[in-house]
């Protein structure tokens, strides 16, 4: 626990640093900006990439040897079932709760669209072209594992696993050499997480220091209305899966936030939930989940239990339809709200998923997709939170599971 303080206040650090030192660069010396930006941007891209390097063998060697250690099939349907009710559920709430706040506060009312801002988003708008079925199966199964783990394709890889888990617990004793192989294989990867995160800090400072010396302080001025209103959406969020973490574990849910102090504040920092995939894992198994629940709940949370993103979905949408002026009736929100559950589920790991899949959905329903381009300068701040709440909705869903887990044993 002392090392997770120690880490905890190094990520602290590098945040405190890289607003300052960001600010700095900006204020004083703004024709330096984008450089410096380019080369400090690099201590975060260390980092997400070291993280990444270790996030496939973690979730196949972590969701076969949990699926495999099940042994009774049953068992595995049976989590599936609750996992997959609990992200469901999840999902609609999110989108819901977004839909409502941006008709509430209204924040694209009177807003001004510049042609400077719409051409900014032509490559976001060229990405919706392969939005279709064929792209959404392809994306979900994988024609390799090997080209799945070199593209870090999670659903991908989550779904070749269980197949190999499922096939590994049916072929009995002689399949115990592969399954001792794969556990070691797992704790020498959970190992090499502790390694990783002292990289963090660095990452942090980097990836902070590059967002404030290009945008500076003044974003958060020109884009107030969206930001608050964004905000509080976020809150009420978190407010809503606190309260429902805290009907399921009790007071255990303020053990569980101090464990997820790091994770939460490195997906915020990076604006990365991927990042922290590997350390959540740890820290959740610190906190008395069952490895087994852990390895197979948490990467089908990564793929389907992005609550963060969805809320910003229907938000985004639906403030892209204000700012033009176009009446989007109560019926159509709703058909909007169904359609974003289901594509969304298809682009976990895509960069920048949540603004293509906005985009692809607003030309879906006759919205200008350029009107992307007004949040671009500030998706960041944006991303920020909704990654922070996607690390806490998959914490809680796998806590939340493991409990009932625990109940039925």
């Amino acid at each position: 626990m002392k090392s997770n303080n120690k880490l905890f206040i190094a990520i602290v650090t590098g945040l405190v640093l890289g607003v300052a030192l960001g600010g700095l660069v900006h204020y004083q010396y703004p024709e330096s900006g984008e450089g410096f930006a380019k080369n400090i941007k690099l201590l975060g891209t260390i980092f997400i990439r070291m993280v990444q390097m270790i996030i496939a063998p973690l979730v196949f060697t972590t969701l076969v040897v949990g699926i495999a250690k099940m042994g009774d099939m049953k068992m595995v349907g049976r989590v599936g079932a609750k996992a997959m009710a609990w992200f469901l559920s999840a999902s609609l709430m999110s989108l819901l709760l977004g839909m409502l706040l941006v008709n509430w506060l209204e924040p694209g009312k009177n807003t001004a669209v510049t042609m400077e801002n719409v051409k900014s988003a032509d490559d976001l708008v060229q990405n919706t072209h392969s939005f279709s079925l064929e792209q959404f199966v392809t994306h979900v199964v994988p024609k390799s594992i090997f080209e799945a783990m070199a593209t870090n394709e999670i659903l991908q890889i989550v779904i070749f696993s269980i197949l190999f888990g499922i096939a590994l617990s049916s072929v009995g004793k002689s399949a115990e050499p592969v399954l001792r192989v794969l556990d070691t294989i797992a704790h020498v990867v959970l190992k090499m997480v502790g390694y990783v995160m002292w990289v963090a800090p660095l990452g942090v400072l980097g990836a902070v220091a590059a967002a404030v010396a290009i945008y500076g302080f003044d974003i958060w001025k020109l884009y107030a209305n969206y930001l608050a209103a964004f905000a509080l959406g976020i809150l009420c969020l978190w407010v809503v899966l606190l309260s429902v973490g805290y009907l399921v574990l009790g007071n255990r849910l303020w053990t569980l936030l101090r464990r997820l102090a790091s994770p939460l504040l490195i997906a915020f920092s990076t604006t990365s939930s991927e990042a922290v995939f590997p350390k959540l894992t740890e820290e959740l198994e610190n906190f008395g989940c069952d490895p087994k629940i852990v390895s197979f709940t948490l990467p089908l949370g990564y793929s389907f239990n992005l609550d963060g993103s969805m809320m910003y979905m229907t938000f985004a949408s639906l403030f892209i339809a204000q700012v033009y002026g176009i009446d989007m009736p109560i019926e159509k929100q709703i058909l909007m709200l169904l359609v974003l559950m289901l594509t969304s589920k298809g682009v976990a790991g895509v960069p920048r998923a949540s603004l293509i899949v906005v985009v692809a959905t607003c030309a879906m329903f006759g919205i200008p997709p350029e009107g992307i381009a007004l949040i671009l300068p500030i998706d960041h701040f944006c991303d920020m939170a909704r990654s922070m709440t996607n690390v806490l909705g998959n914490a809680l869903a796998t806590s939340a599971v493991d409990k009932w887990e625990a109940k039925e044993v």
